[in-house]
Order: C-alpha cells, then structure tokens, then sequence
C-alpha cells in the first residue's frame, strides 16, 4: 500500500505559530495555586493574555468569586536573570517570565517572590521592593512573615521585611560550595527544587550546604557565539562523584548553627518536612533501594529512624512524602505486592483500597490527606482520606486532575479531552478562575485504546479531514515519551496537540505508554530494571501491530516514529533496533550513551555502572551505530545542560565511523526545554519524515 489518502492542500497553516506564541497554549493558565489555611482566598498566577508569557500575581475571594490583581509582574520587570537563577528554572521546566512562584506566611496574607532577581513583598496595597543583596534566588517568608530568608551568591541571607536590615546568615567558603539550593540531582531527578525551610515558630532555619567539589567538571559551550567562554558545570554522571549534601539549623537571632547528622551511607536527601510535631528527613542510598525517615532533634542535630523502607529494584519516591498529620501521624506510602499497588500509609496502616496508584500527597489538611491516585492509568483523581470516611474521590469526569486545598477549601484544577486547557474551580461551589490562555485552531481528535495482551494504553489520532470509510491507506506516526516518570496517552487535549498536527498533514498518529511509565503499578514501573530500552521498545511496536488489526487504514509498510529526550532515545533505537517496523525517525535530545546522564537518574534503573557494566550497554544506542539502514535524524539544543549535546555527537561519530548517513540538526543557544525552536521545528521533521515515507508529495 503505498497511495496517500486525499489531503488538504494547506492543513492549518496558522498553528505552529501559535503553537510557539503561546508558550504551547499554557500561557495565560491558571497555575502555582494557594489556598489561604482559613479557606477563604485563593492566591494564584496568570498571564494577561494567551501570548503574554509575563505572569502576574492574583487573588480570588472564595464567597464573592471576585478576582483582585495583587502584583502585575509586568510592571515590576526590567533586569536580566543571573545564571543561577537561568539554572534553577531549567530544573522546572520554567518558560514564563514575571511572577513565576512565590511564597507565603502562615496566613498566606503576605507574598514573597522576585522578579527578574529583585525581591519583592506585599500584603494589603502596592508591592515594596525589600533591599536584598544580588541577585535573588527562591525566597521564603518565616511563618509570622517578619523576614525573608532567600539565596544570593551561593549565599543564604535574611531580611527584614518592616525595616529592610539586609543581613548574611550562611556564606559560601568557595566557589565549589552553595547554601540554601538544592543540588544538580535533587533538583533534576528527586522532586525537590528547595534547599531552606523556617521552623514553624520563626527562630530556627534548616539550610542545606551543598559542595560540588568531588563532582566532575564540565564545560559547555555554545558554538554559535564563538566569542563567548565556556561555561563550567558540575555535572555527576552515572558511576561518578554526587555533591555532598550536609544540613544545618541556623539560630536566626545570633547566627550560631548545629549540624544535622546521618548515616552518610544515605548520602541523598531526597525530601524535609518540618511540622509543630515534627522535623523529618527523607534519605536514600546511592543504590536508591533503601530509604529513611529520620526525625532530627532540633536542639543537638541528632537523627533517629521513625521508618525504614526496602525494595529489591530501587524505592519511589512520591511527591509530598514523608508528611505528618496534625496529630503527628506519619504519612508515607507501601508498594503492596500482593495486589500490585502503591498505596497510602497512614500510621502504619494502608489506607487506599488495592487497585488505586498513589500518584502524589498533595497536602495534609488537619488529619485529612489529600492526594492524587489512578485507578486507570489514563486519568488521575483528586482523593480525600479522613479517619471517619475513608479515601472517598473529590474529583469528577473523565481527565487529568489536580488540587491546592487549605481551611476544608479545595481547589481542582482539572484537563480533559472534553475540552480544551485547564479548569480551575472552586470544588462544592460555583466558583472558578477564569483563564486568559488562548484556544488552539485545532481539536485533538483521540481514541484512546487499551491494545494487546499488556493492555498498553495507546492514543490514535486521525487527520479531521479523513473518511475512514472510502479513505486511502495513511503513513503511521508514533510519537511516544515511553519512559519513567511521563505519560503521554492521557485523557486530556494538551499532549496531543502537536500529534494532532501532524495527524492533520496525512498521518496516522500512535501516541503509547509501555512498560516503566507510571500509573500501572509497581511491577510495571521497575520491569525496566536493568534495560530501559528493550521492553520499551517492543511495546511501541506492540501497540502498533495492535492498532493496525483495529485500523486497517494504517499503512504498515510506512512508519515513522518523532520524540524528545526518552522519546529521542527510543525513536533512535527503533531504527537502530527495529528496522524491520520503522522506516525513519526523528530523535530529539536523545541520551544515547546512559554514562552520559546523571547519577540519581540513571543508577535508580541501571544500577552502578562498575558492578553492572552490561546494563549500561544494553541501554546504550552507541554500539547499535553500525546497523543503521533507515533514515534518521538527531536534533539537539547545543546548550542543553541535562542532556547535553555530546549524546548526540557521540552517536553521530559512532555513526560516521560505521558509513552510515543520517542528519544532524544543530538548535543553537536551546536548552532541554525546545521551546525556542517549537515555531519551526516541527516543519523540519515533517520534510525529513516525508522524503521517507511520502517521496512524492510536493
């Protein structure tokens, strides 16, 4: 089969342009949601408009429904971000610009935040600039909202917020060590993105001091700017040296400090969490299969064990654990293996029934837990546990929701592939926050299918245009992520936008999750153990065989397959590997040798790469080099500092070295986050998928 079905002559000229103006229709959302402990106000960020990426601060009152502007982060622009602070917002995928997070008092009556590195404050009236010292990095109000610790030049300094006394508290003793921000992998691979946290009275603040010496040094240079210095980083891949990651409670009226002291057997520390019952600590090995909630005794830095956990193949960490409730109940979770299940623990005991995967603990609200789980892995519900109910759903509808709760007021945030963008609603009430974002030129149409013997959750996106009844055979697309931590066929519209335009160019495009994507259980998650790249790949080509028998008008003999960092590595491999099912791919920042990437990362899958050489390389794509016959080509950001660019050349050497032609695509001065090189991008891979699978079109 090798005719084209009938095809518009210009499928939606206009939504790549869109698509790049509009920050990838996200801007505009609302999003970083506070609920007020007393319930009745809502502290939120927005953008103006669906092309503004300037976001501002704002305030919803609960009764009234009415929407104040609290601080517009456009007017309070005007500097240049430090490197620093370029690097933390690399660790959260952070594209917008103004406002981007802030922080509160207990009351949430007083907002701290920074904008383009000043620090700014405000409570009732305009916002005042406080006088930090540089350029100003993550800062927090103590609870009464008297000072504001915050990080400056590796350093953790406070000020007041009545008088403005600027003052130093932990200074960096070298250019190799900073306090008060978390390391390269606590930040990248550990959910963690702070590095200092008040006492819940105001007079103690935990800082970490992190020291990058023992971590190997390397260079990144953009060579489109051949005038510009490289830049040094310290970067620990797999095998190597981490940063040695110590703690210290700071006396905040004299400056005296006590060290926190564990077994350094446990050298990651993975979360803090600091109550009116407890301090606690979460830390791991290097092998990532034991964990320890510590609790620490603030008046010597002493630790004990409140809980130790175990698991054969590494532990998961899950986001907002350990917590306590408000009678001082340790919150944590279990990898139930008789019923497969991630479940919430609550004083010991499971509290979540077998089947539901803990996603998530949102926050604790008293002795109630609010958390996200799945029960089919496509969606994911907002859940409330009480002692008197149960875990009883918050949420409804079919989607993708989240939560901000506080005083018994729940905020869903909730996506769909009912409608486009987020919704964010006051849950119980008739109350929303409106969104200012823009509504896209195209609707993902998606079918979501559980396909084979594994039930392999796949999305299939036809072009709008096409009748499937008297339309010709169409060019298969995958477009998968396909590894930990990221799902992508999910019962919301966004992921697949961008599937959907390339569906409406003439494909038929497959959108799967395989093995070691979340929400399916424990054993489906650590199947990977070992190899991240074998069973993820045979189930992309399982789906497709499964999807094919469902639709007839795929054209098997036409297979294509496009994704980014895991999706790049497993779009490389699927050519390299499996020449047989696809005939081109489109790689983009793939991580092609597993040595290359960071060491919490990589070491939780493949272990440590001196005692299991051999998973290394069976997870690397730099010995398949020789045996590439298909079309293939590798696109990478040249500033990329996750996964850095030498992947790419690595492989392009092997590449080379073999004979075997393929195309590279330099993307100069972007990062991970492509989203620079978004508007244009995707026509580029369509030309390169074309010449493959459809030489004749024009």
């Amino acid at each position: 089969m090798t005719d084209d079905a009938p095809r518009p002559a210009a499928a939606l000229p206009d939504f790549l342009p869109e698509y790049a103006a509009t920050g990838r229709f996200r801007y505009g959302q609302p999003r970083n949601v506070t609920v007020a402990p007393d319930g009745t106000r809502v502290l939120f960020l927005r953008a103006a408009g669906g092309t503004d990426r300037t976001t501002s601060l704002w305030r919803l009152d609960v009764a009234t429904g009415v929407e104040t502007l609290v601080a517009d982060g456009g007017a309070l622009s005007g500097g240049e971000l430090s490197a620093a602070e370029r690097a933390l917002r690399e660790r959260t995928r952070e594209s917008a610009a103004g406002i981007v997070s802030y922080a509160t008092d207990a009351d949430a009556r007083r907002v701290v935040f920074t904008v383009d590195g000043r620090l700014w404050t405000v409570a009732d009236g305009a916002p005042v600039s406080l006088p930090a010292t540089g350029s100003v990095l993550d800062p927090r109000l103590d609870p009464a909202g008297r000072t504001v610790a915050y990080v400056a030049d590796r350093a953790v300094r406070l000020v007041d917020v009545d008088g403005g006394h600027d003052r130093a508290l932990a200074v960096a003793e070298d250019d190799a060590v900073t306090y008060g921000l978390p390391d390269h992998v606590a930040g990248e691979s550990m959910h963690r993105h702070r590095g200092h946290w008040w006492s819940p009275d105001g007079t103690r603040l935990l800082v970490a001091r992190v020291d990058e010496s023992p971590v190997t040094r390397w260079y990144l240079a953009d060579p489109a700017d051949p005038t510009a210095e490289p830049r040094a980083v310290r970067y620990p891949a797999a095998g190597t040296p981490n940063a040695v990651t110590t703690l210290w409670l700071y006396d905040v009226a004299d400056g005296s400090r006590t060290e926190v002291v564990w077994d350094r057997g446990y050298e990651y520390l993975a979360e803090v969490h600091w109550s009116d019952s407890a301090l606690l600590l979460l830390v791991q090995n290097r092998s990532q299969r034991d964990v320890r909630v510590l609790a620490v005794d603030t008046a010597t830095g002493a630790t004990s064990t409140v809980h130790a956990d175990h698991d054969d193949a590494w532990w998961e960490l899950v986001p907002g654990l350990p917590a306590t409730t408000a009678s001082g109940e340790l919150v944590w979770s279990t990898d139930d293996a008789a019923t497969d299940t991630r479940r919430l623990v609550v004083a010991g005991e499971p509290v979540t029934p077998p089947g539901l995967q803990l996603r998530e603990v949102t926050a604790v609200d008293g002795d109630a837990v609010v958390f996200l789980a799945s029960d089919e892995p496509t969606e994911q519900h907002v859940w409330r546990w009480r002692p008197d109910t149960g875990a009883v759903r918050v949420s409804t509808g079919p989607g993708v929701h989240a939560a901000a709760v506080g005083g018994g007021t729940t905020v869903l945030l909730s996506r769909s592939l009912a409608y486009q963008g987020v919704r964010v609603t006051v849950a119980g009430t008739d109350t929303a926050i409106a969104s200012t974002a823009a509504v896209p030129s195209l609707t993902p149409r998606v079918r979501i299918h559980s396909l084979g013997e594994r039930e392999l959750r796949t999305a299939v996106l036809l072009p709008s245009w096409y009748d499937r009844a008297s339309g010709g055979p169409l060019p298969v697309l995958l477009d998968p992520y396909g590894g930990p931590h990221g799902q992508v066929a999910v019962h919301a519209t966004a992921p697949y936008l961008l599937s959907q335009w390339f569906a409406e160019q003439g494909y038929a495009v497959l959108v799967a999750d395989g093995r070691g994507t979340p929400g399916r259980g424990p054993r489906w998650e650590h199947s990977i153990r070992g190899d991240k790249l074998t069973y993820a790949l045979a189930d992309q080509v399982d789906a497709l065989h499964a999807a094919a028998a469902e639709y007839p008008e795929l054209d098997l003999g036409r297979v294509g397959i496009r994704g980014w960092s895991y999706g790049g590595y497993l779009s490389a491999a699927a050519v390299l590997r499996r020449p047989d099912v696809f005939h081109v791919a489109v790689a983009g920042a793939p991580v092609t040798d597993p040595l290359l990437y960071d060491t919490h990362w990589q070491e939780r899958y493949l272990g440590d790469p001196a005692e299991d050489p051999e998973a290394y390389r069976r997870s690397s794509l730099i010995p398949d080099a020789p045996k590439l016959t298909r079309p293939l080509l590798l696109v990478h950001g040249m500033v990329d500092d996750n996964v850095v660019v030498a992947h790419t050349l690595r492989l392009s050497g092997a590449l080379l070295a073999a004979g075997r032609p393929h195309a590279v695509l330099p993307l100069t001065g972007v990062t991970h986050m492509s989203g620079t090189a978004t508007a244009h991008l995707p026509l580029v891979e369509l030309d390169f998928l074309d010449r493959a699978l459809r030489p004749s079109r024009p």
